[in-house]
């Protein structure tokens, strides 16, 4: 292992003591979960479409990837180039040149240390959600007019993001198994304290399942991601209608959006990282 078992302990814990931390929803998050007769009669048919569109896209996702799968290779160059910068020996040396453009392959990424691996996933959420703020004061502005562009648009950021997270600490987006796990992490950020208490149990030991009944159990359950998500996100949208006023909430809302997807993204693989880690090295 790259870490001792000490310090990989200390990771959990840090992790455990997140979760224990996801208890409450703020006032604004539980605005956010009105009933769906509320919704139905505040929110616009154009955005109410929008929503049914984009939603329908995560089964695509989960089945095929859909237009949203990523490439590796950014990533892994990301990890080589900080792995290279902390001093971490990733191939012998001598074998390939140091200014190789890349070489770092997704099953050698996987043992870089967790921070090599911490310190690109923070990378990625401050740049994501920069260029979330940008996009929600941009179709802000416009009010309606623009909203629709904004809802699928935040959707594919999200699995965008949660993706190149996956391969941040060595898993393979790739795997439809993979698939469904990012999408538990779009449901966990959204959700409110009985339904992140379930998802947290439930990927308790996601690694330890049968993968086929595992994956196939899930594609059958996976619309309860819509209720989820449009309880959250169309009211939140609501609030960007304003043409002018809506860029600032726009971008507030989107900014904070990918904030915790990425939160929720970083702390679960991360813990799958560390508990595979104490797994194969259980002395």
């Amino acid at each position: 292992m790259t870490e001792s078992r000490e310090q990989l302990q200390q990771e959990l814990q840090l992790i455990v003591k997140w979760e224990r931390e996801q208890k409450d929803l703020w006032f604004w998050e539980k605005l956010g979960r009105l009933p769906f007769a509320l919704l139905d009669k505040w929110t616009p048919r154009v955005i109410q479409d929008k929503i049914g569109t984009a939603l329908n896209e995560i089964g695509k996702f989960i089945q095929t990837g859909g237009s949203y799968l990523v490439s590796e290779k950014t990533i892994l160059e990301k990890l080589q180039q900080e792995a290279r910068r902390s001093g971490e020996r990733i191939i012998p040396e001598g074998v390939l040149p140091a200014d190789t453009p890349l070489f770092l392959t997704l099953p050698e990424a996987k043992e870089l240390s967790l921070a090599v691996m911490n310190r690109v996933a923070d990378g990625l959420r401050d740049s994501r959600s920069t260029i979330a703020t940008v996009q929600g004061a941009t179709t802000g502005f416009g009010g309606v007019f623009t909203l629709a562009v904004d809802i699928p648009a935040m959707l594919g950021l999200s699995l965008k993001l949660l993706q190149e997270l996956a391969v941040c600490y060595g898993f393979d987006p790739k795997d439809e198994k993979e698939r469904m796990f990012i999408v538990k992490c779009l449901q966990f950020s959204s959700s409110d304290i009985v339904g992140k208490k379930a998802i947290l149990e439930e990927l308790a030991e996601y690694d330890n399942r049968s993968s086929d009944v595992q994956v196939m159990s899930q594609l059958q359950g996976w619309r309860e991601v819509v209720t989820v998500y449009r309880d959250n996100f169309g009211l939140k949208k609501l609030f960007q209608l304003v043409p002018i006023a809506g860029a600032l909430f726009g971008a507030y809302a989107n900014r904070d959006a990918l904030l915790q997807v990425a939160e929720a993204g970083t702390m679960l693989y991360r813990k799958r990282r560390i508990l595979e880690r104490l797994n194969s090295n259980p002395i």
